[in-house]
């Protein structure tokens, strides 16, 4: 594994700015990479990622410097072991509410004797070739984010936040707000307040709050809030905002 997104989070320091994958699109990937982002998340539970276009997107961003993560659909061993294999630096699970699920999430993320991921010969290692340094050093370098988007999270973050192997509790905005009542006012207080609380239990845990920003406006209030882990945007909202400016809309 090259150079570990997780190392870099676990010590203090500036944001780390991302962005995320949403068209599937591996030419949008590969038109990104390089500009500075440090890592990527592709996503596969709301895009038309399949098992081929994940594993090449994983290799275009293994031979640069910004990490590959992926977003997985649900808690469930087939799908990290499925975006861990391809070679993902980390992996990032929606609706994680309880606890359990949590612990469910970092054991499918971890091989033995921290967790029960299955070995195989896949990309992750170089197809077997550098097997014996993988199973050294993955889950070490293995991020595991899950993310706080409904009011039953809230109400477990410490207990989610205090669970050995999670790295990264990400605030969903958009489902959280609609969660909350809020339907699509992403700026509204009571957002906000419930992002501040996600970042008080990060901060007490030594875990890292993570969002995801849409505009410049966002973007200051996270740094503002204390989150670490930044996406900025989407490929699909670069792609629309560009249009809108030529167009003068």
């Amino acid at each position: 594994m090259k150079s570990s997104l997780r190392a870099r989070l676990s010590q203090p320091g500036p944001p780390s700015f991302g962005s995320w994958i949403s068209s599937s699109s591996l030419v949008c990937l590969d038109a990104l990479d390089g500009l500075g982002f440090e890592w990527f998340m592709i996503d596969t539970e709301h895009s038309h990622v399949n098992p081929e276009s994940l594993a090449a997107m994983a290799a275009l961003l293994a031979r640069g410097e910004a990490a590959g993560l992926v977003r997985v659909g649900e808690v469930d061993p087939y799908l990290v072991k499925q975006a861990l294999d391809a070679g993902a630096q980390g992996v990032l699970a929606p609706l994680v509410n309880t606890e359990a699920e949590a612990l469910a999430l970092v054991s499918f993320a971890k091989y033995p004797p921290q967790g029960v991921r299955g070995i195989a010969s896949a990309a992750a290692s170089r197809y077997g070739r550098e097997l014996s340094a993988y199973l050294r050093n993955a889950n070490q370098e293995t991020l595991v984010g899950v993310q706080i988007e409904t009011r039953e999270a809230l109400a477990n973050v410490e207990a989610i936040a205090g669970v050995e192997g999670v790295d990264l509790l990400f605030v969903g905005p958009q489902d959280l707000t609609l969660n909350l009542g809020l339907l699509d006012d992403r700026k509204h207080p009571r957002l906000r307040e419930a992002m501040r609380t996600v970042v008080a239990a990060c901060e007490r845990h030594g875990k890292v709050a993570g969002t995801l920003v849409v505009d410049a406006e966002e973007k200051s209030a996270a740094v503002d809030l204390g989150f670490r882990f930044i996406s900025l945007a989407s490929d699909v909202r670069f792609l629309l905002n560009g249009a809108r400016q030529f167009l003068g809309s």
